[in-house]
């Protein structure tokens, strides 16, 4: 069973950085995909951005130029990288992983924090 654990929320002023992590175990391959989606209450998860296995990386509009993802050379830790970070920030973001790039589920991490306020 692939556990994912998250670390590096918090509270950073507007025009901050914060630096999100998150570590998988379990698997006994290296996982297709991995990223980050954030959620605000009352509204939709939203996709913050993906890396594959082979180092394709893709991110929303939303963040683009702002935020950077990446993975570790063995491949199961996903890094978040938000700069120049913006009140509209404010979310609860998840760590998620797929198996497979044919995989419909997903697997999730618990979720962190991370609120932009002066």
């Amino acid at each position: 069973q692939v556990q994912l654990a998250e670390s590096g929320g918090g509270l950073v002023q507007p025009g901050g950085s914060l630096r999100l992590s998150c570590a998988a175990s379990g698997s006994p391959f290296i996982l297709y995909a991995m990223g980050w989606y954030r959620q605000v209450p009352g509204k939709q998860r939203e996709l913050v951005g993906t890396v594959t296995s082979g180092g394709t990386t893709d991110v929303s509009e939303s963040v683009e130029g702002r935020f950077t993802i990446s993975r570790d050379n063995a491949g199961s830790t996903v890094l978040l990288q938000m700069d120049s970070l913006k009140p509209e920030d404010t979310a609860v973001y998840y760590c998620y992983a797929k198996a497979r790039r044919s995989s419909s589920s997903k697997y999730w991490g618990q979720g962190t924090q991370v609120t932009v306020s002066s």
